[in-house]
């Protein structure tokens, strides 16, 4: 592991001296547990058409070939486990009076390591809801080809916000609330560029939280950072939890 101003030592401190602390995480963090990410030469969005997979209009059109890909990576996600660096972040809550992990992930993999306190802005792969009644159904079983409510027969939908949507409910005043009141704001894995969770870690600065940045490469809000680790999430979480250990022992 490397680090562009300071070490995992300096993290640690900075973690040991927060009443507060806010964790925003991308795709980085799914990708180590195996799972693909979404921009990138490789990603998900690289292999389909984004207005076709991933808009209301597309599974209005076509429920049956949308449903058919989410499906395919319910099974994928089946597959997988959370890795080290999603359990350290959930001992971490047990260290830190008030801890708050804020993902654009949707594979619930957070919660799957045992963190609590959970905003998942864009939603879960592993619920279904349905389009007309307050029906949702949450786990990784195969649903069938064309799954249907059991409430009103009415067809089920993947519990994931599509693009043209509007977060879950509080989601993002929430996330704008721990980002202001934090002493540490952690941006783990994630490009920088996806809004409205791109925005808080101006909020954290602004407010004069410590920023520290975890990713192999520099993204867009690197600039901010006033800690930089280029490593892999899973690496840089668990040096920098052996080090907050040794600081406390």
């Amino acid at each position: 592991m490397t680090s562009d101003t300071r070490t995992a030592t300096d993290t640690a401190n900075a973690l040991i001296r927060a009443s507060a602390v806010a964790i925003s995480t991308g795709a980085g963090m799914s990708v180590e547990s195996g799972l693909d990410t979404f921009r990138g030469e490789d990603g998900l969005w690289s292999k389909v058409d984004v207005n076709e997979m991933a808009t209301p209009e597309a599974f209005q059109r076509d429920p049956t070939k949308v449903w058919a890909w989410y499906r395919y990576r319910r099974q994928k996600l089946s597959q997988v486990e959370p890795h080290e660096g999603h359990r350290v972040l959930a001992e971490w809550e047990t260290r830190v009076p008030d801890l708050t992990v804020i993902t654009q992930n949707i594979d619930g993999l957070h919660h799957r390591a045992g963190s609590q306190n959970v905003i998942e802005l864009h939603g879960r792969l592993d619920v279904a809801r349905c389009t007309y009644c307050d029906y949702n159904v949450q786990g990784l079983e195969d649903l069938g080809e064309e799954p249907s409510c059991p409430v009103c027969q009415k067809r089920l939908r993947p519990g994931v916000v599509w693009f043209g949507e509007s977060l879950p409910d509080g989601a993002i005043e929430t996330a704008f609330v721990a980002a202001q009141r934090c002493d540490v704001f952690l941006v783990i894995g994630t490009s920088g560029v996806v809004q409205p969770a791109a925005s808080l870690i101006d909020v954290a600065k602004t407010y004069g939280a410590t920023i520290i940045e975890i990713n192999p490469n520099a993204s867009e809000q690197s600039h901010l950072a006033d800690i930089a680790i280029r490593a892999g999430c899973r690496e840089a979480l668990t040096e920098i939890d052996a080090a907050w250990r040794r600081s406390a022992s």
